[in-house]
């Protein structure tokens, strides 16, 4: 979960996709929905992943209301996310993650912020979920 749903926790939600079992489910949310973002889609692709039909939405969108672990991934969402479990046995956990769009710069120079949050995620899904089944990419 993050502020929009349009960088970071898509990202999350495809590594995590590829990295853990098909039995677990992963959805993403944001606190409020944004506009995709295509150098998402370039850094995704340099992975062999994709975002599908991704579009953003919020935690109200998603069809399943019901969770184990919800990752948080900027502040917002984080205390939007307590909130919401103050009265569910839900784990909420903080993974603070930059947000790429402040990047300056070239093409290049851009894509690298977003290529460092992809492999930050990517990083702490390996470690943390996923016993050592991170994507190699092509």
């Amino acid at each position: 979960m993050c502020g929009m749903n349009s960088i970071r926790s898509p990202i999350a939600e495809a590594l995590a996709r590829a990295m853990l079992p098909g039995s677990v489910y992963v959805a993403s949310a944001g606190v409020r929905k944004g506009e995709r973002d295509p150098f998402v889609d370039v850094v995704m692709e340099e992975m062999g992943l994709t975002l599908g039909r991704h579009q953003p939405h919020t935690l109200e969108d998603l069809e399943d209301d019901y969770f184990d672990l919800i990752v948080t991934l900027a502040p917002e969402a984080h205390h939007a996310a307590l909130e919401l479990t103050r009265s569910m046995a839900v784990d909420v956990t903080y993974w603070p993650t930059l947000d790429p769009t402040v990047a300056t710069g070239t093409r290049e120079q851009i894509l690298d912020a977003y290529r460092a949050v992809r492999d930050h995620l990517a990083l702490l899904i390996d470690k943390r979920l996923a016993n050592g089944r991170m994507p190699t990419g092509n």
